[in-house]
């Protein structure tokens, strides 16, 4: 047994949390927010019609944008709740609820690997700490030759960037580009936020 995100801890305290999260962001669709910086930026790596994991799917935004696309998309959340408002809402992907630390798609049937891997939306600093190289190691095995995973997440969310940063190379990866900002801004000392893109290190299997 793995320890439990963040996520899972905040749900269980607060079991609300996931239906104002779910609101949140279709008011914000409503409002007509650009919910899309980062399904313009993982298509923009994929080749047409590529295969595309979410990894921590959330309510589905990035993958049903992606799916519009024309990509063959999986999105994965440990949250029931956020997958069925992903299933109501955005019709297409397939969606699964399963823990990125015990990730294990071919159980589920999947059995193709994907062209890329998103895992974008503060993910990585919401999983128990104790976890985050496991499933960086589970993303990479679930890339095909030359896939690629980007990972997008904020500063001041107890991950620094430099720990991050470790926990890729343990886990055979390493980063092919380093940005601050969805639209490509140049990475800063003091950047908020970090995009990055990975790919599997020199001797490392997928």
């Amino acid at each position: 047994m793995v320890e439990q995100s963040a996520w899972v801890e905040i749900t269980r305290a607060n079991p609300g949390h996931s239906d104002w999260y779910v609101e949140r962001f279709r008011a914000m669709e409503a409002a007509g927010d650009d919910l899309a910086g980062e399904a313009r930026f993982v298509d923009a790596m994929a080749p047409r019609g590529g295969r595309i994991l979410d990894a921590g799917c959330g309510p589905g935004r990035v993958a049903a944008i992606l799916a519009g696309l024309g990509h063959d998309v999986v999105g994965v959340d440990v949250d029931p709740v956020l997958i069925a408002a992903a299933e109501k809402d955005h019709p297409g992907p397939r969606w699964l609820v399963g823990d990125l630390a015990e990730l294990d798609l071919i159980a589920n049937g999947i059995t193709e690997g994907f062209d890329v891997i998103s895992c974008v939306g503060n993910v990585m600093p919401f999983l128990a700490p104790s976890t985050r190289q496991r499933v960086l190691a589970h993303l990479r095995a679930h890339l095909v030759d030359n896939g690629r995973i980007v990972v997008g997440f904020g500063a001041g969310r107890g991950y620094e960037f430099a720990e991050f940063f470790t926990d890729v190379s343990e886990a055979g990866l390493v980063p092919e580009l380093k940005v601050a900002t969805w639209d490509m801004r140049p990475l800063a000392d003091d950047a908020e936020f970090l995009v990055a893109i990975l790919g599997v290190a020199a001797g490392q299997a997928c």
